[in-house]
């Protein structure tokens, strides 16, 4: 049985993303949908004295309509990369895995990136590897398979030959569990117990950027995520 994951690439993602990445033998990045503004394509949250605050990637949008995530650039007239290099500086600076993991990030975000998918896809394969996560990863946007929203994602499964799919919960409002069925793929919905962890500022605060956890707790992340 071959398990498949799709999921749009996001900027510093969480630890839900890679617990559906390992769970995956073969993973896609749904890279070539529609940008959404309010998401997580181009943000993330770390965590500050007063709770989370948001790293945001500004893009270029205005008069340029509906674009998909590949398509998407970067605002680079913004010193965005300096402001979230700062901000890190600033609030991570006594977590005890600072002085290895920020050079990381800095030569990281200090690439000339003008696409975010781009951007996005790069953040996420570091966690990957630091999560030593070998899920063989693709693409959508290379795939060249067409199709409607649950006719396309069933194609890529035939591409891979996968016959389970792991998705979301957020998928639940569009996901045709029936054609799914029809085509032989078993649709099995995704759940995560998100682990604790030492953080800086007091009580622990789940779900923010897989960054706070390396500040945090360096190369024993692989040691909390793999229980």
């Amino acid at each position: 049985m071959t398990t498949l994951v799709v999921l749009q690439p996001s900027y510093l993602p969480w630890l839900g993303c890679f617990d559906q990445m390992s769970k995956a033998d073969v993973f896609v990045w749904y890279d070539d949908v529609q940008f959404d503004k309010h998401g997580w394509r181009n943000r993330n949250r770390i965590k500050g004295p007063k709770g989370p605050l948001w790293l945001t990637v500004p893009v270029l949008h205005k008069q340029r309509g509906p674009q998909s995530i590949d398509n998407v650039e970067i605002d680079n007239s913004k010193p965005w990369r300096r402001k979230h290099l700062t901000t890190v500086e600033q609030l991570y600076a006594r977590a005890p895995f600072y002085s290895s993991v920020l050079p990381r990030l800095s030569d990281l975000l200090g690439r000339q990136w003008e696409r975010l998918a781009d951007l996005s896809i790069a953040t996420t394969e570091w966690f990957a590897n630091e999560l030593a996560i070998e899920t063989p990863r693709y693409r959508a946007s290379q795939l060249d398979i067409d199709g409607d929203r649950n006719g396309r994602l069933i194609e890529i499964c035939r591409h891979f030959r996968a016959t389970r799919y792991v998705s979301g919960d957020a998928a639940r409002a569009y996901l045709d569990i029936e054609r799914f069925g029809t085509a032989g793929i078993e649709v099995v919905w995704h759940s995560y117990q998100h682990p604790q962890y030492p953080q800086l500022y007091g009580e622990f605060i789940p779900h923010l950027s897989t960054l706070d956890l390396l500040l945090n707790v360096g190369s024993e992340a692989r040691k909390l995520f793999l229980k």
